[in-house]
């Protein structure tokens, strides 16, 4: 809004021809022009308007037309005349200040006003004043506001200056918005020490003390758990405020008592604003923050909205602060569990060095003794216990070497080595145990034309590491070991024909305790830190390690470390040579590629015991132990012992938990699943010790549970035990129609089983329960929800072939169906398009008549285009069942129908 001025001296000489007469003049003056049409103009120094000279009639008139705020003062007493526009400027001063005197009505402002104005009158020269700020009473109050003001001069009828003559507009909302913006804008920008509350809070309470004029004073009082208390203040002596106080409707709100000035012109501060810190929904409350109001600015929404954002500014800054103090804790939390981890494997690894070196100790010393010889049994046992003792020594030493490179106490003593004859002997201790897995072992090591400085034993670790993992994941073809000197490196590269690495897994290879899920291996043993030392003991030679792989193709590993310098002086002695410990690693591995020896039935054996263990080891003991009393055949993991089961039916199998392909747990599945071995018992060896795991295993189904370490004696006696209850149940079930079914297990929850409980699981404690046979054949019904992924196809594969073997359908019709539920099953993961919910949902339902499976995705539909799979999928589905498709909005539907087939006949059928 503006406002304009004009003070003219009275003009004694009559009008001018052509003047606006006493009628006309305040026609069309608005609200204002109609108010001075009613004015006894004759009781004003300017005298009735009849008498006034025509220059202030054109002036009078002139602003009465405009919609521009303008005032008109004529003569010395600066009598005021303005329109609409300035009416509203000055508020509840109209229409008192109609004929008044200027100087009066605006007593408050005219310190301000009265150099520009006499200015303007004196030298008749217009000033131009921008965001003037103006003290105005106009609402009841010492109001803060600003103009931009144009002052001048105003001539009446013989030219001289009778008045002033001024043009304004108010320039106040501008003002403030662009101080508080600035002021928001500094706070989001205070700087502090990440994490520090308490300098996060003073460097906002300083910025907010940089305009006094919007907030007078402040105060952040935050939450303590029993309430509330003052962490900071500005503007204000903190003595004035409570220290604390139980809740924020204790805080005060109307502060004059305090006696606190502020504003532009330093009056009472009388009142302030509680506003809350953080608390939103979902949000923790910081506290709050007590604002103080300014004397000369009404509290309107937008200065509350001010506020508002202030506080807001408050609160993301602390909010940030105590999420980086958090972080903090937790990383420092996380790095003094991973000392206090270390310190632990440190601590824990020098105490197992010494049992352990009193066990090998004498071991070695007995079997070294060619004075008084054992007897080859007594010889082939303490063999076993030092080979395993020798793993375990080894594993120690891994851990050390971890814990003392996480505590940077490892450090690598290079000295001048022979590097490629040293790595062409340590290739040369694992040769015999490639060639017993039947891969071929090559080896490239021509000597390197300058001294190559490692630390031996480190160097042995990562050569042992790389070839051990090599002849782990490798069946087929070889390994070939090469290394080479360059300028400035030496190049080692182990590349092996096996499994090869996953694209996804190559960047996590080196990372501790990270495994391939579902990759094929030659046993499940080791801590996980074969690569990971690798890396570490690589880098602390300044070296790298790098892998390529394809999935199927092999990989190819590569080591590059430089020539090095000397840490020590020159060793005169002999050059490095393989320790015991390499010997001992290649003792392990040939025992665990050596195909198992198994030993000739005792006389009158009349049962056979599955013994199924990826470790050679394991095998070879429990062979020992049940050979003299019964047959015994092994097999490496659930996978071989179900191919086992299929051609010779044993009469116990005695089998671990954790093993490659097929687990333990799987394994017991799939027995029980088939009607042809559901009888058999089954007992579970495992390392996982404690009531919890025994639930767990006799929850599945299992006959007996036997955790490792476990005695011989009791080995033997429950494969008895199990040997006798099997023979049993065939006893019972030829001299009956029909074997009763197999009994409902309870379910009981993990943690929470006594005593009684475990002897329900129990099989041998069971009450035997029999049924009558059916007179229908049952409906099989399941239905699965699986994530949509390709890793859930194997477990609806296993779930949809116990249901079909259970249904008893032909083996062929059975492949035929996976097939074909598969095929679905994976087009539902890899076409369904933006589904709703990312999972696939599988029903099947068996019955005398036929199988019937649906599977059923959540995405939309995409029609099929020339550069997609051309239908194989559909063609391959409806080649081994009728197979039907209801495309939808909300996912689609493929259901799968096969009547029941008869078996195929036998030969000779």
């Amino acid at each position: 809004m503006s406002l304009v001025e004009v003070c003219v001296a009275p003009d004694p000489t009559s009008a001018a021809p052509g003047a606006p007469t006493p009628a006309d003049l305040f026609a069309g003056g608005g609200e204002t022009g109609r108010l001075m049409a009613g004015l006894d103009w004759s009781a004003t120094p300017v005298g009735p308007v009849e008498e006034w000279p025509a220059s202030l009639r054109y002036a009078v008139r002139t602003i009465l037309a405009s919609r521009f705020p303008m005032i008109l003062t004529w003569g010395p007493g600066y009598t005021q005349l303005y329109n609409d526009g300035y009416a509203t400027l000055i508020g509840a001063k109209h229409p008192g200040a109609l004929g008044r005197d200027l100087r009066v009505t605006q007593a408050e402002g005219w310190g301000v006003l009265r150099g520009p104005v006499q200015h303007a009158m004196t030298t008749r020269e217009a000033s131009w004043l921008p965001r003037l700020p103006l003290l105005l009473e106009r609402a009841g109050y010492r109001e803060e506001t600003y103009f931009t003001v144009s002052h001048a001069p105003a001539f009446g009828d013989d030219g001289l200056v009778a008045g002033m003559h001024a043009v304004c507009t108010e320039v106040t909302n501008e003002v403030l918005g662009e101080r508080r913006q600035r002021l928001l804008h500094d706070l989001s920008c205070t700087e502090a020490e990440r994490g520090d509350e308490e300098a996060v809070l003073a460097g906002l309470c300083s910025t907010l003390g940089s305009d006094p004029l919007d907030v007078p004073f402040a105060a952040v009082y935050l939450d303590a758990g029993d309430g509330l208390r003052r962490a900071g203040t500005v503007g204000c002596p903190a003595e004035l405020l409570p220290g604390s106080v139980p809740d924020p409707a204790a805080l005060p709100g109307p502060v004059a008592g305090l006696g606190l000035v502020g504003g532009f012109w330093q009056d009472p501060v009388r009142d302030a604003v509680v506003l809350p810190l953080g608390g939103a929904a979902g949000e923790e409350r910081i506290g709050v923050l007590v604002a103080g109001v300014s004397p000369n600015r009404a509290l309107d929404p937008e200065y509350r909205t001010f506020l508002d954002l202030v506080a807001g500014q408050f609160t993301s800054a602390l909010g940030t602060a105590r999420a980086f103090e958090t972080e903090r804790r937790r990383a420092e939390s996380l790095a003094e569990l991973d000392r206090a981890k270390t310190a632990f494997f440190s601590d824990v690894s020098h105490e197992l060095r010494t049992p352990l070196t009193l066990l090998l100790g004498p071991i070695s010393d007995v079997l070294a003794d060619t004075s008084d010889p054992l007897p080859q049994a007594a010889r082939d046992q303490l063999a076993l216990a030092l080979r395993n003792g020798q793993r375990l020594q080894r594993l120690v030493n891994d851990l050390m070497d971890v814990a003392s490179i996480e505590a940077g106490r490892a450090e690598a003593v290079r000295v001048e080595t022979d590097v490629a004859a040293f790595t062409a002997e340590l290739a040369g201790v694992l040769r015999a145990a490639a060639e017993r897995a039947g891969l071929q072992l090559s080896v490239d090591c021509p000597p390197v034309d300058r001294p190559v400085h490692v630390d031996p034993r480190m160097w042995e670790k990562v050569v042992l590491n790389l070839l051990t993992n090599a002849v782990k994941y490798t069946f087929v073809g070889g390994i070939r070991l090469t290394l080479r000197g360059e300028a400035d490196q030496v190049l080692l590269t182990v590349a092996d024909t096996g499994i090869g690495i996953p694209a996804a897994e190559l960047p996590l290879v080196f990372d501790r305790f990270h495994r391939v899920q579902g990759s094929l291996a030659r046993n499940r043993e080791g801590t996980g830190i074969g690569l990971a030392l690798v890396r570490e003991l690589v880098g602390l030679h300044g070296g790298t390690v790098s892998v390529e792989s394809e999935p199927g193709a092999g990989s190819t590993f590569t080591v590059v470390v430089p020539y090095g310098s000397p840490d020590m002086p020159a060793d005169t002695g002999p050059s490095a040579t393989p320790s015991e410990v390499a010997h001992g690693t290649a003792a392990s591995w040939i025992a665990d590629v050596t195909p198992d020896e198994l030993p000739d039935a005792p006389a009158g054996a009349a049962a056979t015991v599955l013994v199924v263990d990826d470790n050679a080891d394991m095998r070879t003991y429990l062979t020992r132990l049940l050979a003299p009393i019964w047959r015994v055949h092994t097999c490496t993991n659930g996978e071989e012992a179900l191919a086992a089961v299929a051609v010779h039916r044993p009469d116990v199998v005695l089998t671990d938990v954790m093993m490659p392909r097929v687990d333990g747990f799987e394994l017991l599945r799939r027995l029980r699943a088939d009607p042809a071995t559901r009888a058999i018992p089954v007992i579970m060896l495992t390392a996982r010790a404690g009531q919890e795991a025994a639930v767990e295993g006799f929850a599945a189904g299992v006959d007996d549970y036997l955790a490792k370490p476990f005695q011989a004696a009791e080995l033997i006696a429950r494969v008895r035990v199990a040997v006798e209850r099997g023979s049993g149940a065939r006893d019972g079930a030829a001299a009956g129609p029909a074997a009763a079914p197999p009994v409902p297990m309870p379910t009981v929850p993990a943690g929470r089983a006594g005593p009684a409980e475990v002897r329900a699981l129990v099989p041998a404690s069971r009450p035997s329960a029999t049924a009558p046979p059916p007179t229908t054949a049952p409906v099989l019904r399941e239905h699965w929800r699986f994530p949509a992924t390709a890793r859930a196809i194997p477990g609806l594969r296993r779930a949809l072939r116990r249901v079909l073997t259970a249904a008893g359908l032909d083996e062929d019709q059975v492949y035929d169906l996976l097939l074909a539920a598969c095929e679905a099953a994976t087009n539902a993961v890899e076409h369904a398009q933006h589904p709703t919910r990312p999972v696939v949902e599988v029903t099947i339902e068996a019955s005398v008549d036929g199988v019937e499976i649906t599977v059923r995705d959540h995405g939309q539909w995409r029609e099929r285009v020339p550069s997609m799979d051309r239908g194989r999928g559909a063609t391959l589905m409806s080649a081994f069942a009728d197979v039907t498709v209801v495309p939808g909005p909300e996912g689609t539907t493929v259901t799968i129908r096969s009547p029941r087939t008869p078996p195929r006949p036998g030969p000779g059928g």
